[in-house]
């Protein structure tokens, strides 16, 4: 069976199933076995001169246990590969924390901040609705592109090891790839890896929002401004899907916001749409969020049959 089917059967797979709790209250989620993993190189090699280098060592290792792992795994054949991929995959997980943000909102503000606190990491005690809506929808952005689009992507140029290796770069690049006094030398190789991985698909999941909300030309499409708004963003990926999202959805993104009790002024994303947003803008995103996958998955049918 081809790549492409494998990758199919695994993208309804997850999204039928998602993450179920059962399975998951009994064993440990093979994120969770990576992140240990991370937590074990940086508590050990994390010290001491020739950060940088020690951070690039412990890179590699995750990387190549991934790939020989992943090579492995694949040896048992493609049911193996379409479980691992269907547990990797996270569209159903990330829109029901979405969702689950929504939600909260409707029952209170403070719900709605105890809800968004779990996908972002940004300071939540002093936001309003608006700040929630907008946190819930850039972090159902980013994670489309990082826990959905990217992960397919790597499986079908490289199978389970392509996989394998992107999710355990990404899980490194989330816990150690940031510019705190402790990681910025150690977790460098980590930020740079996830930086070189997500080219390609943060720019797969713009063009595919962009598609299923008015087509490749068009007010919402908006090439120059998508452009123009996600270079402005800290990360070189992120702000593709983010910016993409805004306009499908004609609100504005980013904007101030408060980290470990400082608050920081990031230009708005999308300036001209709607700031006032509220439940209705999350429930908007979770839709688009669907939509966008569908696409991915003809597009993976496609180039299946194609393969045949």
């Amino acid at each position: 069976m081809s790549t492409a089917l494998v990758l199919a059967m695994a993208m309804v797979l997850d999204a039928a199933f998602g993450e179920p709790r059962w399975l998951w209250e009994r064993a440990p989620h093979p994120a969770v076995l990576m992140g240990r993993a991370v937590g074990w190189l940086d508590s050990r090699w994390n010290a001491g001169p020739a950060r940088r280098a020690k951070g690039i060592a412990a890179m590699a290792t995750l990387a190549g246990g991934a790939i020989v792992l992943g090579w492995v795994l694949g040896l048992a054949g493609w049911p193996v590969e379409l479980l691992v991929a269907a547990i990797l995959l996270a569209q159903r997980s990330l829109v029901d924390h979405v969702r689950a943000v929504a939600d909260g909102l409707r029952l209170s503000l403070g719900e709605g901040k105890r809800a968004v606190a779990m996908i972002v990491g940004r300071d939540t005690q002093d936001m309003g609705r608006a700040d929630v809506a907008r946190a819930a929808i850039e972090s159902a952005a980013e994670n489309l592109s990082d826990g959905v689009i990217a992960p397919a992507f790597w499986f079908l140029v490289a199978g389970l090891p392509g996989l394998l290796l992107y999710k355990i770069t990404n899980t490194a690049d989330s816990m150690i790839g940031y510019r705190t006094p402790r990681h910025e030398a150690f977790g460098w190789a980590a930020a740079r890896l996830d930086d070189v991985l997500n080219v390609i698909p943060a720019r797969l999941t713009t063009v595919l929002i962009a598609v299923t909300h008015g087509g490749l030309s068009g007010a919402r499409a908006d090439w120059s401004g998508i452009t123009a708004d996600a270079r402005k963003h800290r990360s070189p990926n992120a702000g593709w899907p983010e910016a993409a999202m805004a306009r499908a959805l004609n609100v504005a993104l980013s904007g101030p916001r408060s980290y470990d009790g400082r608050l920081q002024h990031f230009d708005y994303v999308h300036r001209f749409g709607e700031k006032e947003i509220g439940a209705p803008s999350i429930e908007a995103a979770c839709a688009a969020l669907w939509r966008t996958w569908a696409a991915a998955l003809a597009l993976v049918v496609v180039i299946g049959v194609i393969a045949g």
